[in-house]
């Protein structure tokens, strides 16, 4: 193909698991034992990454262990503490993690996001997510989890006290003038003294604003409260769409949603995961995915399928098509949009339980796609030539030979044909994605409407009234 001419950069995520995103990966000579814990592993995976000059990656989360230990890796480090280690064995790279806003505080989760935001030199992203399931909220003291729309309630304010506490400190706020003894300007640091529906929050924050002013906002729901959220809020959105005419629909409906709110749809970017397995040819790409579905335990898949439909494992035939009776969307509180993509897909399909459990165990619901690093490149063009994504959440079957097979052989084609950066020309995430730093929402606005006053009380009285003085500042 041509190279690419005046179109804006395509974006680029590594999403790391473990030994990778297929759930047999663990099984191959080649992943560690012990990856789930070993720094090491993690910190040659980012050296990989950012070797390719992609713009971040992506640990994933939960507060509860997913998954059943017996059969594939289950230990997790959390998320924030191992991007702290990974800061320091990287220097470009964005490093972004999941936090949920169901079980944890504003205060203390606005606390550690900045600091790993100080840490990285303006490199954090945070993931926002609503947590589901009765296992998850069993650890936190409840019976069950909270409803869908309380959830995404929760999530809203929650991210509207974050940015107030990381706004508590204006910009200017140290000025660490050893002569005079002044450190800080007391009154450039302020109480956010916020008051709603869940939270309750003086302030200020105990560190200082980020050097991002926040860390890049990210989204990965798909269900309409989610993509509510994702149009308010999120400056990157990480989805599943398994063809190109949902990923346009998706795409054009979260960019829809963000301009009704007055957002700039360019402020939102949206990346579809792809799990590629890569071969020299096609057909050495589909044996490797073939070798990896022959690994999986199907009994245990089969209760990971019937956990997620909401049914009992006995409900589900390996040589059948899923049963007909089995709940709808409206009847599940978590993870719907992923629930409706894996009923969608198996209907459409008409695939077996066992097929769908081999459709579902390189990325459990998002899309695969086995082919050579040029029909990789290509797949990746054509959605983004379509209208289907501003780049890719790329989640290799097999790590870390899947990471570096992209890197190494998918990344010099995309750069080649001028859709990717050969060098970073920034050195924060938010540069990386081509997003502004944002205004500080408690002195900015403050300081110009004090601006226009003083302006105001000065002039004389031939002087421009001061409602157009504030117009104008508008403006």
């Amino acid at each position: 193909m041509p190279a690419a001419k005046n179109r804006k950069p395509l974006h680029l995520n590594a999403f790391l698991m473990s030994t990778g995103h297929h759930e047999a990966s663990w099984r191959l000579p080649e992943s560690p034992a012990e990856a789930g814990s070993d720094i090491e592993h993690y910190k040659n995976l980012a050296r990989i990454a950012e070797r390719g000059r992609l713009d971040s990656l992506f640990l994933a989360d939960s507060p509860v262990l997913m998954g059943d230990p017996g059969r594939r890796p289950a230990a997790k480090l959390e998320p924030t503490v191992l991007l702290t280690a990974l800061a320091g064995a990287t220097e470009r790279i964005g490093l972004i993690a999941t936090a949920s806003t169901s079980y944890n505080e504003p205060y203390n989760l606005a606390r550690r996001f900045a600091s790993l935001d100080h840490v990285s030199g303006g490199r954090a992203g945070w993931n926002i997510v609503t947590t589901a399931g009765a296992d998850a909220a069993r650890n936190f003291g409840l019976d069950d989890t909270p409803l869908h729309h309380e959830r995404y309630r929760r999530a809203a304010e929650f991210v509207e006290v974050s940015t107030k506490l990381w706004d508590s400190w204006a910009d200017d706020a140290v000025v660490a003038d050893k002569e005079s003894g002044v450190h800080a300007r007391a009154e450039r640091v302020r109480a956010i003294g916020h008051r709603g529906e869940f939270f309750r929050v003086d302030g200020p924050l105990n560190v200082q604003r980020p050097p991002q002013g926040y860390p890049l906002l990210v989204q990965a729901g798909s269900s309409e409260d989610g993509k509510d959220f994702a149009a308010r809020y999120a400056e990157a959105v990480f989805t599943a769409q398994q063809t190109l005419e949902e990923g346009i629909a998706f795409y054009r409906d979260v960019k829809a949603r963000a301009v009704a709110l007055g957002r700039d749809p360019d402020g939102i970017k949206i990346l579809p995961g792809i799990v590629p397995v890569i071969g020299d040819t096609e057909a050495e790409a589909r044996e490797l995915d073939a070798e990896l579905d022959r690994l999986i335990v199907p009994e245990y898949a089969k209760r990971q399928l019937a956990l997620r439909l909401k049914i009992a494992p006995d409900d589900l035939d390996l040589d059948a098509e899923l049963p007909e009776d089995i709940p709808t969307e409206d009847e599940i509180e978590g993870a719907k949009s992923r629930y409706t993509l894996i009923v969608e897909l198996a209907r459409r399909e008409r695939l077996t339980v066992r097929q769908l459990i081999g459709r579902l165990g390189g990325g459990r619901g998002h899309r695969t796609f086995a082919g050579t690093a040029e029909q990789v490149a290509d797949t990746i063009e054509h959605w983004y030539d379509s209208g289907a994504a501003d780049g890719f959440n790329i989640m290799p079957a097999v790590l870390p030979s899947g990471l570096e097979v992209f890197v190494d052989r998918v990344v010099p084609i995309l750069q080649e044909r001028g859709l990717f950066r050969t060098e970073y020309t920034g050195s924060t995430l938010r540069e990386h994605y081509g997003l502004p730093r944002p205004a500080n929402q408690l002195f900015d606005t403050a300081d110009q409407a004090g601006r226009a006053d003083r302006a105001d009380r000065a002039a004389p009285a031939a002087a421009v009234p001061h409602t157009d003085l504030a117009a104008a500042g508008a403006r």
